[in-house]
């Protein structure tokens, strides 16, 4: 089931998409502010974002920007009232795969949804990325271990990604911050040992690969 994540302060216009998007059969996830948006994508496999520019905290397009840092393939479709030819350019510019102007058909709206889904179910290739009993699948961002999928967040699949794409390499914690969380994060480098530890209870003990590296950070070896 594809899962649409909808970032949107006005909680009634919120409610009536979250409704017909679960009536066409979606699952759904909805966040109030740029900020909390961020949080939800960072938590959950969101297959694509229904994102309104003028939301408080961080506004649309600083939330596409910290999302596009790291990943090109999470389908966005911008949601405004704002009409201008630069509104959509600024969205189209920085990422989003489309826009739409508020107000807008329910119906057009499903219709444009199913199109971007399609067309990345379209571009899944034969593409995999192997290590050891590992299997990626970048272009879906799905994660096989042992033929068997494994739930990631967006972030431990872009951590897992990062340490398989520089195996053999000691990556250090700053490091891995400025490739996976980008330039601009200012919280604590200990986040990465956070998500080392989610990452390993997922593989298991029988597939430890990651290793720690005293002082240092992580190494992925073959």
């Amino acid at each position: 089931m594809e899962h649409i994540l909808i970032i949107e302060d006005d909680e009634k216009i919120s409610r009536v998409i979250e409704l017909e998007l679960e009536f066409a059969g979606y699952k759904v996830s909805k966040a109030y502010t740029g900020r909390e948006g961020l949080n939800v994508y960072e938590a959950e496999q969101i297959d694509l974002i229904l994102l309104d520019v003028m939301i408080p905290e961080l506004n649309g397009l600083e939330v596409l920007r910290r999302i596009r840092m790291t990943d090109t393939q999470t389908k966005i479709i911008m949601l405004t009232a704002r009409d201008t030819v630069m509104d959509k350019v600024g969205g189209l510019d920085g990422g989003a795969n489309d826009y739409m102007t508020k107000p807008f058909e329910i119906e057009e709206l499903l219709a444009r949804i199913r199109v971007h889904l399609k067309s990345a179910e379209i571009k899944m290739s034969s593409e995999r990325v192997q290590f050891k009993s590992i299997e990626i699948h970048p272009n879906v961002r799905e994660v096989y271990l042992d033929g068997v999928n494994i739930e990631l967040t967006q972030k431990e699949y872009d951590l897992l990604y990062y340490f398989i794409e520089n195996k053999n390499q000691v990556l250090d914690r700053e490091q891995i911050i400025e490739h996976v969380w980008g330039f601009d994060y200012a919280g604590d480098t200990n986040i990465v040992d956070v998500y080392v530890r989610y990452i390993r209870k997922k593989l298991g003990q029988s597939h430890d690969y990651i290793k720690s590296v005293r002082g240092i950070g992580y190494l992925i070896k073959e």
